[in-house]
């Protein structure tokens, strides 16, 4: 990153052009978004808008968040114990000063960034559950 070339290496790294984690995280820290994006995903259409520190990912249906959530094909690897990615999610937030809104189809599903844990609405419970009894 350009930025990182006005910063001095720490004793501990190498001097190259990549940051230590804590300097990355100083120079996010202070990032304000302004974009909006859509991202084409097997001939469905993922918005993603931000502005100041709030960013919002809008899937169209809950069958494309399922798609874009279930990972790769093939059989599924165990979760390590104490491995919540939702958990994981929210304190990056955090951390960067973010809020991050997942919608589907315009209706709110998860906030994260907000609070100690993230937030799941009951839009999100009911689009799960429903998910379940249609076909693939």
């Amino acid at each position: 990153m350009a930025l990182c070339a006005f910063v001095p290496a720490v004793k501990t790294q190498p001097a190259t052009n990549n940051c230590p984690p804590a300097i990355l995280l100083l120079l996010v820290k202070g990032l304000e978004i302004d974009a909006r994006l859509v991202i084409s995903y097997n001939d469905d259409h993922v918005q993603v808008a931000g502005t100041g520190n709030y960013l919002i990912v809008n899937f169209p249906s809950q069958r494309v968040l399922d798609a874009a959530t279930s990972g790769p094909p093939g059989p599924k690897k165990p979760k390590p114990p104490g491995f919540d990615p939702l958990q994981q999610l929210h304190d990056l937030a955090r951390t960067l000063g973010l809020v991050l809104e997942l919608r589907v189809a315009g209706k709110t599903h998860v906030t994260f960034g907000i609070g100690g844990a993230p937030k799941i609405s009951f839009n999100a419970v009911l689009g799960k559950i429903g998910s379940f009894f249609r076909g693939s």
